[in-house]
């Protein structure tokens, strides 16, 4: 399997032209989400097979529904091993949420932060990574309400990933998002995260609707509040490979791999000599 390092760039359809048929240096790893190509053929398959065989790939779903009561898919868990097993692809991972309840809901739901969500999360990741025989990857996300919490935010995923021995996908934006919205220091709350468990990363713009509420959309450039979170997160934890999300409103390649470069010059603060020679591919 094909380890992603460096800053990568989520792949969306509408980029294959610019993109191809040789991909801009600047990018090291590409992030698609494996429900929306597992069933993909013709000409955006094989756009998809040549950025593959061009630089390693990730992937984030979308359909998992780890929180929800519903019984899990296995048959969705079933076809992304295949997925990642045909294209070589060391990492999945998913939101720590659920977008199922008797049928689906089209977005992602906070789960509540209770003790009893923490065990039924952890099995239900038990189960995912036995069929994937490999650590699920789960991101915190971005909520608007949490009402009848027992466990703050910070409390609840520490708990799940202890419990589950899953890895963690730390999404900057939504930690500042969600310390606006909800008043805590993000720098607190990446702190207090298990360094050896953030295998991942991403970064994104938001919305203001408000100066108290922010709305995480993808939909804008990355603010500097949340790259100075993002330097912090790489001090404090080491450098992990970081995804730049950025699904409307995109911009001209020229600007997203603008932003793509500032992530590499945030991670060569931190990286050694050594680790910045293999990087680049040196010796």
């Amino acid at each position: 399997m094909t380890q992603i390092r460096g800053a990568g760039l989520g792949l969306r359809r509408e980029m294959l032209d610019q993109l191809l048929p040789e991909l801009p240096t600047e990018i090291d790893f590409f992030e698609v989400a494996p429900e929306n190509w597992i069933p993909i053929g013709g000409r955006f398959k094989s756009q998809f097979e040549h950025c593959a065989a061009q630089r390693p790939i990730s992937t984030h779903g979308l359909s998992l529904s780890i929180g929800s009561p519903d019984p899990l898919d296995i048959e969705l868990v079933k076809s992304v091993k295949h997925f990642l097993d045909t294209y070589e692809i060391s990492l999945y991972s998913e939101h720590l949420s659920y977008c199922s309840l008797d049928g689906h809901l089209y977005d992602l739901m906070p789960i509540p932060f209770t003790e009893e969500a923490v065990t039924h999360v952890a099995e239900r990741i038990r189960i995912v990574q036995d069929v994937l025989d490999k650590p699920l990857v789960l991101e915190n996300v971005s909520y608007y309400l949490a009402p009848e919490n027992q466990l703050t935010e910070l409390e609840f995923i520490n708990a799940v990933i202890a419990e589950s021995n899953c890895q963690m996908l730390l999404d900057v934006n939504n930690v500042y998002v969600n310390s606006i919205n909800h008043k805590y220091d993000p720098y607190q709350f990446i702190g207090a995260l298990p360094s050896a468990k953030i295998v991942y990363g991403h970064i994104a713009g938001h919305f203001d609707e408000a100066e108290d509420l922010k709305v995480d959309t993808h939909g804008a450039g990355v603010i500097d509040d949340v790259w100075a979170l993002l330097d912090f997160a790489y001090k404090t934890h080491g450098v992990f490979p970081t995804l730049l999300e950025r699904d409307f409103n995109i911009p001209p390649l020229v600007d997203l791999l603008a932003e793509v470069g500032k992530i590499k010059i945030i991670q060569n603060r931190y990286l050694s000599k050594a680790e910045l020679s293999q990087q680049t591919g040196g010796v």
